[in-house]
């Protein structure tokens, strides 16, 4: 049973403000006015684990992985890691068969040391250092995309030392505004990646890497923004790009669309009707231009992550502006989830563990963080009984959360809890107080006397310069 199947028995009590579609696939109602998540309640999580936690459905990951393989089973579907990643997802991405898109050497690193197959990680970046370069060639990944012909002269260098050839994908600016906030549009001709078509520069960046002896172009790639609903945007792009295609002294067979399906909304992303008519355009472009049928490639990584998570605060204090705002203040905030601050993005927050016979209220969920504008959900719906020790839990926080968290004002970022059966484990733990002390090379392994200034005890052996 699902929050979605008993919804309507839940009119009448504090759910009545809730969208099953933000939920996670498993959330179903749960004894004293609670919610339980992949079988686990959210306040037994919230005891167990302290907030704030990150809680993640696993079975709502596996889902969304097996619904992307049934609707593109011709296609290459590839997990964008940068959404989330963690060891803990690896085993599920191995299972539906999917590939691992990695855009740092951590990632790499992580993907490698949990499981992921090498030839199905594919490595991103409009600025990779020489050392990630040098990790993928040696781990034998199983694509590069490459943003510039400065970085494919520098992969191909790589490349050439280790006696290797390395299939590339080469990224295009395809000039297809897809909407939405500047911050997530990538398809344009004003922004850091991609190289443009215009101007011919594409293309000639492309026969430039064709002729590197140690690069093996073998298709072209996109990434239009995020958060994009409609499937006409891509069919925009596949036109240019096969014209590219058509242009070059290389036969293609791959052509990546990126990802960005729209999560949010009243209406689900349609992955069926998306793969049916993309695929389609496609074929007809090959068709036409007298191209062999390029295989489409596709990277989701909100669209698989984000509806799975939820992350609980509890409430630390309340009180109401001069302007008559009325401010929940939670223990979390901008540091493990900085989204609202950088793109606007909306939450909703809902009161969890407890029944309530009090009137809505509209309330401003802030955080702990020293910034006016550390924000996790504006205007929304709680009860105006909501008191300190309450827990708040915001769905919709899979994507771009764990991964995007900082310690700013040295706070530790939280942990991920992964739930499934009823059963919770930490995926990746808490951060602490000792784990941010233990970078800082300047303190003391004990406090100095008040007054003095001993070189070696504050610097751990490094004795540093004075004014």
């Amino acid at each position: 049973m699902t929050l979605e199947t008993v919804i309507p028995s839940l009119r009448s009590t504090l759910y009545q403000h809730v969208d099953p579609a933000a939920w996670p696939l498993t959330t179903a109602p749960a004894p004293g006015g609670d919610l339980a998540v992949g079988g686990a309640a959210l306040t037994e999580l919230a005891a167990r684990f302290g907030t704030p936690a990150t809680v993640l459905d696993l079975d709502d990951v596996a889902a969304r992985l097996r619904a992307y393989r049934v609707a593109l089973p011709d296609a290459d579907v590839a997990y964008a890691g940068k959404a989330l990643l963690c060891a803990g997802l690896v085993p599920l991405l191995v299972e539906a068969g999917v590939r691992l898109d990695v855009c740092s050497g951590g990632e790499l690193a992580l993907a490698l040391r949990a499981g992921m197959p090498a030839d199905r990680i594919v490595v991103h970046g409009n600025a990779p250092t020489e050392a990630e370069l040098d990790a993928a060639v040696t781990a034998r990944v199983g694509r590069v995309v490459v943003d510039s012909l400065d970085v494919a002269d520098r992969l191909a260098a790589v490349a050439a030392r280790h006696r290797r050839v390395v299939d590339v994908l080469l990224r295009i600016a395809p000039g297809v505004d897809a909407g939405g906030h500047p911050a997530i549009r990538t398809g344009g001709d004003d922004q850091k990646f991609g190289v443009p078509l215009a101007g011919g520069r594409a293309a000639a960046v492309a026969a430039a890497i064709a002729g590197r002896r140690a690069l093996r172009l073998v298709g072209l790639h996109c990434h239009l923004g995020s958060q994009i609903a409609d499937t006409a945007v891509w069919e925009r792009a596949v036109d240019p790009l096969l014209d590219l295609a058509a242009e070059l002294p290389v036969a293609l067979t791959e052509l990546d669309l990126g990802g960005g399906h729209a999560v949010t909304g009243g209406t689900p992303f349609d992955v069926a009707g998306f793969a049916r008519r993309v695929t389609g355009a496609i074929a007809r472009g090959c068709s036409s231009r007298g191209l062999a049928p390029l295989r489409l490639g596709v990277e989701p990584g909100r669209a698989i992550v984000a509806r799975a998570g939820v992350t609980l605060y509890r409430v630390q204090a309340t009180k109401c502006a001069g302007s008559g705002r009325w401010f929940v203040a939670v223990d979390g905030g901008m540091g493990d989830n900085p989204r609202v601050a950088l793109y606007g993005a909306a939450y909703d927050a809902h009161l969890v563990g407890r029944t309530t016979c009090a009137a809505w209220r509209p309330a401003t969920v802030v955080g702990r963080y020293c910034e006016a504008g550390d924000v996790l959900a504006r205007d929304v719906a709680l009860p105006e009984d909501v008191t300190v020790g309450d827990v708040i839990a915001v769905p919709g926080t899979g994507a771009y959360h764990h991964a995007m968290a900082s310690s700013y004002n040295l706070v530790g970022r939280p942990p991920l809890v992964g739930v499934r059966d009823g059963v919770a484990r930490v995926l990746v733990r808490r951060e602490t107080t000792a784990d941010l002390l233990a970078r800082d090379c300047c303190l003391p392994r004990s406090a100095p006397d008040a007054g003095s200034w001993d070189d070696e005890a504050w610097c751990g052996g490094v004795v540093l310069g004075r004014d």
